[in-house]
């Protein structure tokens, strides 16, 4: 596998701790972990047990000499008639009491010292810690790594799901602005590939614990190929669990391949996994929190269904009280995209590879309506300045703007976008709105183009599009595109190269004189920047000698 960059996820400033922790494996987390890992050996468990019938109802299991019948009674050793004889060793004389040398008993015998104060004549004390060689870590070397480590208030963080060389992880990225210095933090390791990020300060209720998250916190949930939903702590270093995993059942049928057709010979090609209400089956493509009910998580699977998540519930719990709190049957294939109405906090907005959209309430999603949009859903977002419009990119290269209150709750009627964007050759696979700048949208697509828009009203339900630049930022295809939550013109840019790039569009200046009125209107002052660099602000490897601003 290639190494790439899926998804990236920006954290506002002042909400990442100063001083992280450090990852403790006391008895309280042992006794976390060990309630999901109790579930996990059960899974792996009941899974291999199905997975093995699966294989034999399939027609993949050995047969002939290389299958494997035997059951555990077989595993015993039994005697063996022709086993080697032994001569056995000759009976001890009970009398005979020479192994013991006991005339030698009473003769002084040296001996070294033992026990944990033995060698306490050779200990030195020493007045400081500085000069002891046997304290690795001095105290100004403790003092130089928590300055390392620290978070400013002034800082963003990023993180970024990135796999390389087969190898899953979480980086967190720490970005300062006014130095335009990017760098790595820490790393989380992940069991699977991740294809999708959603931050939350919403603390999940802990494995095994009866008390509900409360406050507020620095988390970032994680769908991958597996799926379960895995919420990690971002202020933790060198964690070895995540704080929550979501959807991971004492029984699942999530890796039991199901055979089509009948007879000896089974087709290739297996049937969609059975539906379950209570957890996904499937990869899980897409996630979305619900800033206003804090504790709302959704996701959208590959297994065609949506979910609601109570982060407050504890996840190990199984049966009627644990799982998804609902589940909604809306498409008719994989859920790519998933995204709450920051406006109205009850209404979500799907996307699927049925090549449709959806959007209804969650607590009636029979009253939903949707349109057909004629290609594969790959991004989608509601448009933070105004209610009722959303934005949606395509697997054909195009973006499409709705308006909700225009569409038809019955599919087979027409359904026409308020207007059409030819944005990329090849998927439009990243797509973000501005939420300082109304009008400003970025792309980004398998061209490897990152493209900022202008959208202009001109009239009643007359709008124009205008592309106000564009640029290879060196990541290969553009996966990932979003906008910082601080900085009116600061955008993260990731892809098929494993890189991550922060552009500041307001080095442009195509892009200062399209946006600069309506920055003064939302008060908001544009920084000037120095062209030199074109605003690209990356990690400096190894064998580079700049920061990676220089177009391919």
């Amino acid at each position: 596998m290639s190494s790439l960059i899926s998804a990236v996820s920006w954290v506002r400033r002042g909400v990442a701790a100063q001083h992280p922790e450090k990852y403790v494996l006391d008895e309280n987390e042992l006794e976390r972990v060990s309630a999901l890992a109790r579930i996990q050996l059960e899974d792996a468990r009941v899974e291999l047990e199905r997975a093995h019938e699966a294989a034999k109802s399939m027609g993949l299991g050995a047969e002939g000499e290389e299958a494997d019948d035997a059951d555990e009674a077989d595993w015993v050793d039994e005697e063996d008639e022709d086993a080697m004889d032994v001569d056995p060793k000759p009976k001890r004389n009970a009398d005979d009491l020479t192994e013991y040398n006991l005339d030698d008993y009473d003769d002084d015998a040296k001996t070294a010292p033992v026990g944990p104060f033995s060698n306490i004549k050779g200990l030195t004390f020493y007045r400081d810690n500085q000069d002891d060689p046997y304290i690795t870590m001095k105290e100004d070397d403790a003092d130089d790594e928590r300055e390392e480590l620290e978070v400013r208030p002034s800082d963003n963080l990023l993180v970024v799901a990135k796999t390389e060389d087969e190898i899953s992880q979480l980086e967190i990225y720490v970005y300062d602005e006014s130095q335009e210095n990017l760098y790595v933090h820490h790393d989380l390791m992940l069991p699977n590939f991740p294809l999708c990020l959603e931050w939350l300060d919403f603390p999940p209720t802990a494995s095994g614990s009866s008390t509900q998250g409360t406050g507020f916190g620095n988390y970032i949930a994680v769908g991958t190929l597996d799926p379960e939903i895995e919420i990690w702590s971002v202020d933790v270093l060198e964690s070895m669990y995540p704080a929550s995993i979501l959807g991971r059942p004492d029984e699942t049928k999530a890796h039991v391949p199901t055979a089509l057709g009948t007879g000896k010979k089974k087709r290739k090609k297996t049937k969609h996994r059975a539906v379950h209400t209570g957890h996904h089956v499937d990869a899980v493509l897409a996630l979305s929190w619900n800033k206003t009910q804090r504790n709302l998580l959704a996701s959208g699977s590959a297994d065609r269904t949506v979910k609601l998540w109570d982060l407050s519930r504890d996840p190990t719990i199984n049966g009627d009280e644990g799982g998804a709190i609902r589940s909604f049957d809306v498409h008719k294939d994989k859920v790519q995209a998933v995204r709450w109405n920051d406006r109205d906090p009850s209404v979500l907005l799907t996307g699927s590879y049925d090549r449709t959209v959806r959007t209804f309430d969650s607590r009636a999603p029979d009253a939903g309506v949707g349109a057909v949009v004629g290609s594969d859903v790959e991004a989608m977002r509601w448009d933070p300045w105004e209610e009722y419009g959303f934005y949606v990119s395509l697997e054909n290269g195009l973006v499409l703007n709705f308006d909700v209150r225009t569409l038809p709750s019955n599919l087979s009627s027409p359904s026409p976008a308020k207007f059409t964007l030819s944005a990329h050759d090849g998927a439009a696979s990243a797509l973000d709105i501005n939420p300082h700048i109304k009008g400003c949208i970025v792309t980004g697509g398998n061209d490897k183009l990152v493209k900022v828009w202008n959208v202009v009203d001109d009239g009643e339900s007359q709008r124009s599009v205008s592309l106000v630049t564009s640029r290879d930022l060196g990541v290969g295809k553009v996966f990932s595109t979003t906008f910082s939550p601080d900085d009116p013109l600061t955008l993260a840019a990731a892809g098929s190269k494993a890189k991550l790039q922060i552009w500041d569009v307001g080095a442009n200046f195509g892009a200062r004189k399209a946006f600069g009125a309506k920055l003064r209107e939302a008060g908001r002052v544009l920084k000037e920047r120095e062209e030199n660099a074109g605003g690209v602000v990356g990690v400096v490897s190894d064998d580079e000698e700049s920061d990676g601003g220089d177009e391919e």
